[in-house]
């Protein structure tokens, strides 16, 4: 007699290899804590700045642009992993000092890159998020050293990585004790050319579906193309991302690094002012834009 689809067994469900990511042993979402708000909370969160930190007054000009603009984190590469080793490499210790000043002014959090196990200690010393780019997404050393560290660390997706080997990768973070791990959907490459990487929107909601962790959206780094940032960034916003990193630089025609995909400052505020109308449509809110005027007279 045959065996009606009713009454088929259930296959067995496969445990995922990433036991501390998943949402099997942790239902609840994540919460990674940010001074009055927490990354993965109903706060949509805005990292911002540009992709190196230059000479002043770039930093600062630009801390206060993205201030102004309602951002919550100051974003700024000290050490550049670059394609060209002829490339501008960043300032190091130099450039952390001024991410330090910058946050000094204007009362934003750091998140900056740390690039070799090394480094940890001093990018440390002066950051509030360290970022793993997406050229370490699968150096295991740095992750296993991160996972000793209590700073909270955002790790960006490598270039290849399946949603699986990224969600591993912060498996490393978390096994050696750091729970607080923010994952950044930033692009991968495929083999389309008329973007500099292929936004993978999608892998908010598998992510979402298998894990409890925050991820964010980088979309400068995506596509490479200043005016693809805004409409894809509503779209990251739309599909339940906890947040955004976008490249801002006061003079992106001589930026050092990333120009093409940098807003300037008015760009910035400008989408700031669009995804504040349109996150509580989602479930979200952004509520640190200030008035440019009240933001003078604090630093007056």
């Amino acid at each position: 007699m045959a065996t009606s689809c009713s009454q088929a067994p259930t296959p067995p469900v496969k445990p995922p290899s990433y036991k501390l990511t998943s949402r099997v042993n942790h239902p609840e979402d994540s919460l990674i804590p940010l001074g009055s708000y927490a990354i993965g909370g109903p706060e949509f969160i805005i990292m911002a700045g540009p992709c190196s930190v230059e000479a002043d007054p770039q930093m600062l000009g630009t801390a206060w642009d993205v201030k102004v603009g309602g951002a919550h984190i100051i974003r700024g590469g000290a050490f550049k992993p670059r394609s060209s080793p002829y490339s501008f490499q960043g300032l190091a210790e130099e450039g952390l000092k001024k991410l330090a000043h910058a946050r000094e002014l204007t009362g934003l959090a750091i998140v900056t890159e740390v690039m070799d196990s090394s480094e940890v200690d001093l990018v440390a010393s002066y950051a509030d998020i360290l970022q793993v780019g997406a050229r370490n997404a699968q150096n295991f050393s740095l992750l296993k050293r991160l996972g000793l560290t209590n700073k909270p660390i955002l790790l960006k997706r490598g270039l290849m990585n399946t949603v699986e080997e990224f969600l591993n990768s912060a498996e490393y973070i978390l096994a050696g004790g750091n729970p607080h791990v923010i994952l950044c959907e930033r692009g991968i490459r495929t083999f389309e050319t008329s973007t500099r990487n292929t936004l993978d929107l999608s892998s908010i909601l598998t992510i979402k579906e298998k894990s409890h962790l925050p991820v964010i959206v980088d979309p400068s780094h995506a596509t490479g193309r200043a005016n693809y940032v805004a409409p894809l960034s509503k779209a990251a916003l739309a599909v339940g991302a906890d947040g955004l990193m976008i490249e801002v630089h006061c003079d992106p025609a001589n930026a050092l690094c990333d120009g093409e995909e940098s807003l300037n400052p008015g760009q910035f505020q400008e989408l700031m002012l669009q995804l504040k109308d349109l996150a509580p449509h989602f479930g979200r809110r952004i509520s640190t834009l200030s008035p440019p005027s009240a933001l003078l007279a604090e630093n007056a």
